[in-house]
């Protein structure tokens, strides 16, 4: 069966017919993502085309679960906020504010969140702040961490840009992957934590420029080798999640001859693959998105 595509349909319908030779394990992507707006504004945008307020802050380290319904951020004191249905709760106190690159991550069920304190150290504690913090590991990356599906590793970069570290937290041990020398993001790591998606300094990008980007040139490495990973499709790639059931997210930038761009209405794309590289949904993200950073993707 050939893909159909059918273009200008709204984010929320599936633009991508699978074929019937590939049997889907899980439910399609509906379009419903969580993007942060100039001033850290983060809205979930739904299904059904509306938008609803996450949260707003002036913190730069931030973070969205991964179900879209809750989001973290380390305040300029220091301290581990999370917002869930209109409420704040402060559930750590004591961290290092007003440093761009050190945010904290969901765990892929999103009920913990993991965070980078002294001297290394990540912990983990249950967004609910019915425990006390956990210590993960001691990592030399811990700037922008990903946490990978199966809940083991997680990954970040050095404070300095020149490294990346994975973190097993089930051994405590951390391996450096190979060939990094410069490094300016990390978004997410594969389930089983063998790839990151990462962005290197692009042109005149200082490694110092380590806030959340807006949109990224993903490359996707293998841990540890550090070898570079061939994206499942051409274009104009400007960020790429995996989801912790192992699909591969491309986010494709609009295209400048896409239909009724002059009236406001270009918009880019979000491309799905399975782990083999199967193109399996192709969806419009709406207008509104398009200059927006795309924190996640909600299955």
């Amino acid at each position: 069966m050939k893909i159909r595509v059918v273009t200008g349909v709204a984010l929320g319908a599936a633009l991508v017919v699978p074929s019937a030779a590939w049997a889907a394990p899980t439910p399609d992507l509906t379009g419903a993502a969580v993007y942060a707006a100039a001033g850290n504004q983060l809205s979930r945008y739904t299904a059904a085309g509306e938008w609803h307020a996450l949260a707003s802050f002036g913190a730069t380290q931030f973070a969205a679960s991964p179900d879209g319904s809750k989001a973290a951020w380390i305040t300029e004191s220091g301290n581990l906020n999370i917002r869930e249905r209109g409420k704040t709760s402060t559930i750590v106190s004591g961290l290092q504010g007003s440093a761009p690159c050190l945010t904290p991550v969901w765990s892929a069920d999103s009920t913990k969140v993991a965070y980078p304190s002294a001297n290394g150290t990540i912990n983990a504690v249950r967004a609910d702040g019915s425990s006390a913090p956990r210590k993960l590991g001691v990592s030399k990356g811990v700037c922008h961490l990903a946490w990978a599906g199966n809940g083991r590793y997680l990954a970040g970069f050095t404070s300095t840009g020149d490294a990346l570290y994975r973190l097993d937290a089930k051994t405590g041990k951390t391996v450096m992957v190979k060939g990094v020398k410069g490094i300016t993001h990390v978004q997410s790591l594969s389930p089983d934590g063998s790839k990151a998606i990462v962005a290197f300094p692009e042109g005149t990008q200082a490694l110092a420029a380590r806030t959340w980007p807006t949109t990224f040139k993903p490359v996707i490495l293998a841990i540890p080798s550090g070898k570079r990973q061939k994206l499942p499709a051409k274009g104009n790639a400007i960020g790429a999640y995996y989801l912790p059931d192992g699909r591969l997210v491309l986010r494709m930038a609009a295209a400048r001859t896409q239909p009724r761009q002059a009236a406001g209405h270009a918009h880019n794309t979000l491309v799905v693959f399975d782990s083999a590289g199967n193109e399996l949904q192709r969806l419009a993200e709406p207008p509104k998105a398009k200059n927006q950073a795309l924190l996640q993707v909600v299955p």
